[in-house]
């Protein structure tokens, strides 16, 4: 059994971190907010259903395999339901992106730039994400809408109608989309009431720091876990 004390072996900064975990709010450690509650328990049920379409999709490709090379059988439809899973499931990781603040930004200059213009481009930046992800989602609507018109089916064994998986795409989307707004509006809520420092720490891209930190705290959680 694992024990939770700090390893002999992790620097010497990681037992001071657990020890301010520890001690909660008196230390002087805000507790966590209700809406951070809120985006973690989104992020944890996006995760979970990204994760339990590529495991039925990993199910269903080593059925799709043994079939072929034992039985000289195929279930003709891994490929077709590889790409449906591919498609919801990136959709699903442009959400998880977001709230984890993991989209890649080119931030070569960002510390470089006075607070007040980092607050501004960091605003410009989940805006105009804002603003894809509607138009995206407006988009999957008239491919869902011409879809319905026409009655389309793919073109497969199995001629799936295709506004089954293209249903699920535009949920997937759709969740996008309004996450990414709810970002944008608070980002210019924050802009407009001059709640810069707020900006700065919600909406920057993720220092190093901040990516060691999540480990860390990821590493003692699971010990803490191993050793109840």
């Amino acid at each position: 059994m694992m024990s939770a004390a700090p390893s002999k072996n992790l620097p010497q900064f990681v037992a001071t971190d657990r020890n301010a975990h520890a001690q909660g709010p008196a230390a002087g450690a805000a507790p966590p907010q209700p809406r951070a509650l809120r985006m973690e328990r989104v992020e944890a049920a996006l995760g979970t259903l990204f994760g339990i379409i590529f495991l039925a999709l990993s199910v269903i490709v080593t059925i799709e395999t043994i079939s072929r090379k034992v039985f000289n059988f195929s279930l003709q439809g891994a490929d077709e339901l590889g790409g449906y899973a591919l498609a919801v499931g990136s959709t699903l990781a442009f959400s998880l992106a977001l709230i984890g603040r993991t989209h890649i930004r080119v931030d070569v200059f960002h510390d470089f730039f006075p607070k007040r213009m980092q607050s501004w481009l960091n605003a410009l930046s989940i805006l105009s994400l804002s603003a894809f992800g509607l138009f995206i989602g407006w988009t999957a609507i008239q491919v869902l809408i011409d879809t319905t018109t026409y009655g389309s089916t793919a073109p497969t064994p199995w001629a799936t109608p295709l506004i089954y998986p293209q249903t699920a795409w535009l949920i997937s989307l759709g969740a996008f989309a309004a996450i990414s707004t709810v970002y944008g509006l608070r980002a210019l809520r924050m802009l407009l009431c001059g709640d810069e420092a707020r900006l700065l720490r919600e909406f920057s891209p993720k220092s190093v720091k901040e990516e060691v930190k999540e480990e860390l705290d990821d590493l003692a959680k699971r010990q803490q876990e191993a050793s109840s």
